[in-house]
């Protein structure tokens, strides 16, 4: 199931060891299937955030599973990807799982997931309210969003790899903690960045309003000239290349060969993923931007036991840039 639902992350996923593999792959599962329920378009937005608020109680253990099997059947008929349609067929079972979970990795997973289901609801207030293209207002709600939904996954993964890695790192807990979150940022903003023509047809616009207005141009007015927003998008896409820039400082500094390649591959597709979005400029907004699977296996073969050195050589090579690696 998490293969089906996630194209690169369970790359990473089934390369960890399984103390780190059990409560990530569950939180990420726990997260697709929240995301599942907030995207779904034929439910009034009202009624997707009740359903939202169920789930997200249910995960916190604040309310009993048997009070989603409605909320199951319903969402479940609704999804027209079969793999989706399975996982929200399946949250009886997920919500066994987090039960199983040792105490301390169940409080970090619904930790974990209490901030990105706040993300998500969120996003849905934000974005359904009006008919029109909505937008969020400023700098500061951006850097919200991606920490709510992926920020604080990367202080997850470090809280875990430290209570379950021997000797995990060559830098304290709180500077990997600082460089985790930009990492997820980071990697939120590729996200973001890659999905801008889909997410303006369904209503949505991340750009912050304030920096479209200072060019004098409108979320529903991007479509008639993309070019003229390339000052915001260029803003953005630098920020995401710091973040992933974290992410692979972040990566060289654990120790575990295993869990190093696990971490620094998101960084390793990112960065090409950035640059082909460079390359696409204006045409973002029309075509879907996203590296091969090809190329992927190739990143794969050549980093999966590289040393710090030659990760930092593969990222730049692959469109990243890194600074010293004591500059953070």
């Amino acid at each position: 199931m998490l293969r089906s639902v996630s194209r690169s992350f369970y790359l990473s996923l089934r390369i960890l060891p399984k103390p780190l593999r059990e409560p990530l792959s569950l939180a990420y599962l726990l997260a697709r299937a929240t995301d599942t329920i907030a995207d779904t378009p034929e439910p009034p937005a009202a009624l997707r955030t009740e359903a939202l608020r169920k789930l997200a109680a249910a995960i916190q253990g604040t309310v009993p599973s048997e009070t989603l099997v409605q909320l199951r059947k319903s969402f479940a008929a609704l999804q027209s990807d079969e793999a989706e349609r399975t996982l929200i067929e399946q949250l009886a079972a997920l919500l066994a799982w987090l039960d199983e979970l040792e105490a301390s990795d169940r409080d970090e997973v619904r930790s974990v997931l209490a901030k990105i289901n706040h993300g998500q609801t969120l996003d849905l207030e934000r974005f359904h309210a009006s008919t029109s293209i909505g937008a969020l207002r400023t700098a500061a709600e951006l850097d919200e969003y991606t920490y709510l939904v992926a920020g604080c996954v990367g202080e997850f993964w470090i809280r875990l790899c430290f209570a379950h890695v021997k000797n995990f790192s060559e830098r304290p807990e709180p500077e990997m903690r600082e460089l985790g979150v930009r990492y997820g940022q980071g990697l939120q903003l590729i996200n973001i960045l890659r999905d801008a023509g889909y997410d303006l047809r369904n209503g949505r616009c991340y750009f912050p309003a304030d920096e479209l207005q200072s060019l004098g141009i409108s979320a529903g007015e991007i479509f008639r000239d993309p070019k003229r927003i390339e000052p915001v998008t260029s803003k953005w896409r630098d920020k995401a290349q710091s973040g992933l820039e974290a992410g692979i400082e972040y990566a060289c500094a654990i120790r575990n060969r295993r869990v190093r390649f696990a971490t620094a591959l998101p960084a390793l597709i990112g960065a090409r993923t950035l640059a082909l979005l460079r390359d696409a400029g204006p045409l973002v907004f029309e075509r879907k931007i996203k590296v091969a699977r090809g190329e992927v296996r190739k990143m794969i073969a050549a980093s999966a036991l590289a040393s710090p050195r030659s990760l930092r050589a593969k990222f730049e090579k692959l469109g990243g840039s890194c600074a010293p690696s004591h500059d953070e």
